[in-house]
């Protein structure tokens, strides 16, 4: 739905650089029209924008959540990278709690974090870049730096805004 709004985990910048060149070289180019990203909420209705800016404000006094790249996802015609964080978890939780009534379907059923590095391609392609990103891969952690706010535009996001952690 053009004009909802997109909350993120956003990815510390060396995680974020390793990820985008991932997903630059893996990703579909004609395809590709964000950033690596790992996304919170999906597609939450335009009109709780100003609720959303001053609970993200309220959430992100905190210390930023720990979180690991824990594994490989197949995500049939891509592939993405597992996350996991107890506290994002938390965090989304909450948020989901306050946001009560104005959650999708997408947005109310479980949440499973990754960032999706391969995406619509065929499933042999995907099974390829997942033995290659396998071989010797050890979890390494994930720095989370803030939350985004983005509006989507029918592919690309807008950018509304990011809050970073600050303690």
């Amino acid at each position: 739905m053009a004009g909802a709004l997109i909350v993120t985990a956003e990815i510390g910048r060396e995680d974020f650089s390793w990820l985008e060149t991932l997903r630059l070289a893996h990703y579909p180019a004609e395809r590709n029209q964000v950033a690596a990203h790992l996304t919170m909420f999906h597609a939450l209705p335009p009109s709780s924008e100003s609720e959303l800016r001053g609970r993200i404000s309220e959430i992100v006094r905190q210390r930023p959540p720990e979180a690991v790249i824990a594994g490989l996802l197949d995500l049939g015609g891509g592939v993405a990278f597992r996350v996991v964080s107890p506290a994002l978890d938390r965090i989304r939780a909450e948020l989901a709690h306050d946001l009560h009534g104005l959650l999708g379907a997408q947005d109310s059923g479980g949440w499973r974090p990754h960032v999706t590095i391969q995406n619509k391609v065929t499933p042999k392609t995907a099974r390829a870049l997942k033995e290659q990103l396998g071989r010797g891969f050890t979890p390494r952690p994930l720095a989370i730096a803030g939350l985004g706010l983005h509006r989507y535009l029918g592919g690309p996001w807008e950018r509304i805004s990011a809050f970073p952690f600050r303690a």
